[in-house]
């Protein structure tokens, strides 16, 4: 029975480590059904331990085979094990050996936690509590030792051994079919980061010399006949390489670098020191079966891992609670990285877009935490978009305030003082404040307080005066354990723009602290006044989504296109764009019967015409512009007693509208569109790929006839997979004439490949029709779906749940009962999987009345499961309180 709810662990109940290890030899032999773990730990008691205090280590489901310590076997009245946990009695004061083993069942850990085997391959996951599924270990970030690994298996089974850290050793055992490799890490880590990969994996290898001079082993390890696939992450990784070395002065301090790709993994990728172990999804590519996302994808959750060995391997975390550190910082990193690889400006607006889809849900939901929280039930449930996203977001202002001078200053620091250590938040923002010799007191409230911030903003001209004033008020909203709270610093970056569309210059700027074009916000209402304004302004608020707020001003329709054509700022002037777009969706939300026709403004058709027909801007830029918000954004924006069908029928009648108001525009667009060169990833080619697919989704919208003639012949004569899936699902999603004929000829020339198959169930999942919940279930018992692989599972319900508003949300709750019952058949495998996939309920209490009280009852009616996992008791119990 796994009812309970798992006991709270608490920051403010840290304590360091009762004992420390210093080093880790590790002798695995392994076999399917029966691995043999041999760990031999040199451990000391910490100062402050009183003498005669028990050994305790952590275990998950082991069990013990034999327990030595300074060579002598245990008698078993000095020790208690249990599957969980090892206690042992009168362990020297001074330094001593435990040699501890362990039997495993590789095979039949469904968890994807610790040891198993995926197609055959032996691998691990020891983030954040897997390692104690391995072997009796202090499990925790704040214990790093020096590992040596010895690996052995059949040499038949498993010809590849991998190990953390550079090769020392390998060989046969004499007299056996079985071999050995034995692997050495001198950089002292925590036990999460360490890995374990042993099968028959073909290699692609390269090579990269450092900065400082190093030469470098790069190999990247497939399942045989992918090795062609393998290119662009190849190339990601010497790009990130580079590019760490000039940005952040960080090179690489192995002799090896090594990625290996499985098909089942929980997350996307896993950062273990010199054996980075990905899902695949991250790294096999090639044109006809990868989209351009799944290249730019590629290319962040690449740069992102490697970018790892500094910011989160070299420096790690002392703690769970300040997960952020690693993840938060590194995610900014990537996005850096990304951005100069492609469009700043495209690749901003797509991070904000993710936040606002992914993390301010979160924020306004029963789920909301801080950037670091203060208490967990489980761990696994908090590798979240707020951690993540929003943890980027709060790097981002540290720089957006500091400047980039000093913010480097302050990482250069961060690296030198912290190298080797598991660290705070505190000690971090520390390096930064000396660094800059400014306060982040009221900064670091940031990672403390829950909840998306808001912004109100109105804005006065005194033209006898030459003067702007902006009135800001800020306020954060309570969330759950969180009802008052302080005014935080926020960077609001502001732009005034003139009647003729150029900037204007203040002479000075009193009420508020201010840095180039940066004000600083610091207190719940401040006025902030602009002088010699020698024009009437529209002022242009937030520039480049300089913090994660939400904002609301006094800027009419007028003023927004006004940004719209003419903002020098491109994040901002997409977003004018966007606040028009929103205002007329949700308005049309609540205008009454569903028949009636969207009378969409000229003006903004006008400023959408205007916005596709200037070439100065990049492809891609223009596409995120003609792109509709989703049904899931327009909820947000809504926020309360949201109707998933309402929103729909408002978004699909703009979309007719605007298609039939542009026509020939979107037609000649994206005839120019299609004239392109043979495919390529590169971001210039993807943009215009991007820009033609959301044309064909507004030529679609017809029944039949010419545009849907358009749309098949696109997915007929497609060279590469970004236009034959978006052909597809516009086929799928509208039912035009062919779509079913469609779906069997991609299954049949992309049966073999599981990544393209993922597509295939993730457009059926997503289609908003009334018939799509039937094809959901009838998919999961398709051949080609297991549950047993995450990525199947995320295609096609993950997709549903959370990429299907109107479906999921049905009005008779049958959506909300269909992922409830998945969710509680997984959890008997896959706890980690089932719990993130319930997430999906985190917006409940946001739906109008009736569907409220349908998903509260599905979600009370798991709550009395008799045999629901940590993991999911904890989602459950926290979207109930």
């Amino acid at each position: 029975m796994r009812t309970e709810t798992p006991a709270p662990v608490r920051l403010e109940d840290y304590r360091p480590p009762r004992f420390e290890i210093d080093t880790v030899a590790l002798d695995i032999k392994l076999a399917p059904r029966a691995t043999r773990v041999g760990a031999r730990l040199t451990i000391r008691r910490a100062a402050d331990t009183p003498a005669g205090e028990p050994l305790v280590l952590d275990g998950d489901e082991l069990s013990l085979v034999s327990l030595a310590l300074d060579g002598q076997i245990l008698a078993a009245d000095r020790y208690r094990a249990t599957p969980s946990r090892l206690e042992i009695d009168d362990v020297p004061d001074g330094p001593f050996v435990l040699d501890i083993e362990t039997r495993l069942d590789p095979d039949a850990n469904t968890k994807l936690m610790g040891l198993y085997r995926s197609n055959g391959t032996y691998c691990t996951q020891c983030e954040a509590e897997g390692f104690r599924r391995i072997t009796y270990f202090l499990d925790r970030p704040d214990c790093l030792a020096v590992y040596t690994t010895r690996i052995e298996a059949r040499a038949s089974e498993a010809p590849l051994l991998l190990g953390n850290g550079n090769p020392v050793e390998q060989g046969e055992v004499p007299g056996t079919d079985r071999h050995y490799a034995i692997w050495h890490d001198p950089h002292p880590k925590p036990s999460y980061l360490f890995a374990l990969v042993a099968g028959d994996l073909a290699c692609v290898s390269d090579r990269f010399t450092t900065a400082e001079g190093r030469d470098v082993a790069l190999n990247i390890y497939v399942e045989h006949g992918n090795e062609a696939n393998c290119g662009w992450a190849m190339d990601s990784l010497k790009r990130s390489m580079h590019w760490d070395e000039e940005v952040f002065g960080r090179c690489y301090d192995l002799d090896v670098f090594n990625i290996v790709a499985v098909s089942d993994f929980n997350m996307g990728a896993m950062e273990n020191k010199g054996l980075n172990i990905f899902n695949d999804k991250y790294v096999l590519a090639d044109p006809d079966t990868a989209t351009d996302q799944d290249y730019a994808g590629i290319e962040a959750v690449i740069a992102h891992e490697y970018f790892h060995n500094w910011t989160g391997n070299r420096i790690t975390c002392r703690d769970w609670f300040q997960l952020c550190l690693k993840e938060g910082l590194t995610v900014f990193r990537d996005q850096e990285f990304s951005a100069d690889m492609r469009s700043r400006a495209v690749k901003r607006i797509s991070d904000v877009r993710l936040l606002k889809s992914h993390q301010f849900p979160e924020d306004a939901g029963p789920l909301a935490h801080p950037v670091r929280p203060r208490l967990y039930h489980e761990i696994n449930n908090f590798y979240t978009a707020t951690v993540y996203e929003k943890g980027a977001e709060v790097v981002r202002m540290l720089k957006t305030v500091l400047g980039g001078e000093d913010f480097r200053k302050g990482m250069d620091l961060f690296f030198a003082r912290h190298d080797g250590e598991a660290t705070t938040i505190e000690a971090f923002l520390a390096c930064f404040a000396q660094a800059s010799g400014r306060s982040l007191d009221q900064f670091a409230l940031w990672y403390e307080q829950a909840g998306t911030p808001s912004l109100r903003i109105d804005s006065a001209y005194d033209a006898s005066g030459k003067r702007l004033t902006l009135t800001v008020k800020q306020q954060t909203p309570p969330t759950p354990k969180q009802a008052d709270k302080p005014a935080l610093h926020i960077p609001l970056r502001v732009g005034l723009m003139g009647p003729d569309g150029t900037e204007l210059s203040p002479s000075s700027i009193s009420g508020a602290e201010t840095t180039g074009d940066v004000v600083h916000i610091t207190a719940p209402l401040q006025k902030v006044v602009f002088h010699d304004v020698m024009d009437r302004p529209v002022p242009s608020l937030l520039r480049g989504f300089s913090a994660p707020v939400t904002l609301k001003s006094n800027l009419d329709d007028t003023e927004l296109l006004f940004l719209a054509a003419n903002d020098t700022d491109p994040f901002n002037r997409w977003e004018a764009l966007q606040s028009v777009i929103f205002k007329t969706l949700i308005d049309q939300t609540s205008a009454g019967p569903r028949q009636q026709r969207l009378d969409i403004d000229p003006r903004l058709v006008a400023a959408i015409e205007a916005t596709m027909a200037d070439e100065r801007l990049e492809p891609a830029f223009r596409a995120l512009c003609l792109q509709l918000p989703g049904d899931a954004d327009i909820a947000r924006e809504i926020g309360n007693d949201v109707d998933p069908d309402a929103i729909h029928f408002a978004r699909s009648q703009m979309r007719s509208g605007l298609a039939d108001a542009l026509g020939p525009m979107l037609k000649q667009t994206y005839d120019n569109m299609s004239n392109a060169a043979p495919y390529s990833p590169e971001a210039a080619s993807a943009g215009r790929r991007a820009l033609k697919n959301v044309l064909l989704d507004y030529l679609g919208q017809g029944q039949g006839g010419a545009s849907g003639d358009l749309v098949g012949r696109q997915f007929e004569q497609a060279d590469n997979m970004t236009d034959r899936l978006a052909a597809l699902t516009v086929l799928v999603h509208a039912r035009l004439p062919g779509h079913e004929e469609a779906l069997a000829a991609f299954a049949d020339r992309h049966a073999r490949t599981p990544l393209a198959m993922d597509k295939w169930f993730m457009v059926q999942a997503t289609a908003p029709g009334e018939e799509t919940l039937a094809a959901v279930k009838a998919l999961t018992g398709h051949p080609a779906f297991s549950p047993a692989n995450p990525n199947r599972v995320r295609a096609l319900v993950g997709a549903f749940a959370t990429g299907n508003q109107r479906q999921f949300n049905r009005l008779d709750g049958a959506g909300f009962d269909f992922v409830a019952d998945f969710v509680l058949d997984l959890d008997t495998r896959n706890p980690q999987a089932a719990a993130r996939l319930l997430s999906a309920f985190r917006s409940w209490r946001a739906l109008e009345p009736e569907r409220r009280a349908r998903a509260k009852a599905t979600l009370e009616r798991m709550a009395q499961g008799t045999d629901l996992s940590p993991d999911v008791r904890d989602i459950v119990d926290r979207c109930l309180q």
